[in-house]
């Protein structure tokens, strides 16, 4: 087209994976630190004589109000949970990112996916805490931290990250995800599949993973976007340069 250079076809630029990168360093500095204050007290065997006293008064009280719908539900989450559904979910979900280009989004979403399962076994692994009696479904493995509760959160968080916009729709969909996170591990609790403090360590956990991820890939995609940037960079936007425009005259 007249007026335009070469640059001006070339195929849009991805956007940016974090529209305020400040404000997003800001909110994971916050839950890394909540993140890693819960790890801290759990490996303290003195304070997690403390908080196991909590978790037997929270797993009484699952027990004394399960009922036969909220056992069914909370059933349903633990089938959500399996890697059986992760991982199609998320095949699915890069494959998705993949066929529209958006290769960045991608590396941040399968970036926390991959940190977060390298987490899940290591950690298990150190902690070796015992599961809780009486599981209504079944279990395998060490219980700190709760591995349905981290593959949750994870999965929802970064894929609002990849997948939403940055703005108000991302905000609400990742208070949705959050949410959806919460119930995940309360549902680990009433099945007595972990202790509250194993799912709230895994909700903690994979939220991290996935606002870690994303900080990171965004500033990898900002700095090679500036090195890539043309000199005629406003050709892109279809504007062409002063001196162009004097030579028309």
């Amino acid at each position: 087209m007249p007026g335009m250079t070469r640059p001006a076809t070339a195929r849009r630029q991805e956007d940016a994976i974090l529209a305020h990168p400040r404000r997003a360093a800001f909110l994971t500095a916050g839950v890394l630190a909540v993140t890693a204050v819960v790890f801290a007290l759990a490996a303290d065997h003195g304070m997690l004589a403390r908080i196991q006293r909590l978790d037997d008064a929270w797993l009484r009280l699952m027990i004394s109000g399960r009922a036969p719908a909220l056992t069914a539900i909370a059933k349903v989450f633990n089938v959500l949970g399996l890697v059986y559904v992760t991982l199609p979910v998320r095949i699915a979900l890069a494959g998705f990112l993949a066929l529209r280009r958006q290769w960045w989004h991608l590396a941040a979403f399968a970036a926390a996916i991959v940190l977060s399962e390298v987490l899940i076994g290591s950690l298990k692994g150190i902690y070796d805490r015992a599961r809780p009696p009486g599981s209504l479904v079944v279990t395998s493995g060490a219980s700190f931290p709760s591995g349905h509760a981290i593959a949750a959160s994870v999965t929802v968080v970064a894929a609002v990250i990849a997948l939403i916009p940055a703005g108000k729709r991302r905000t609400w969909w990742g208070a949705a995800a959050v949410a959806f996170s919460i119930v995940m591990g309360l549902s680990r609790a009433y099945l007595a599949a972990h202790w509250l403090s194993d799912a709230t360590a895994g909700i903690l956990l994979g939220t991290s993973c996935a606002l870690v991820t994303a900080l990171i890939v965004d500033q990898f995609q900002r700095r090679r976007n500036r090195l890539q940037r043309p000199a005629g960079t406003q050709f892109l936007a279809g504007v062409p340069p002063a001196h162009h425009a004097e030579d028309s005259r």
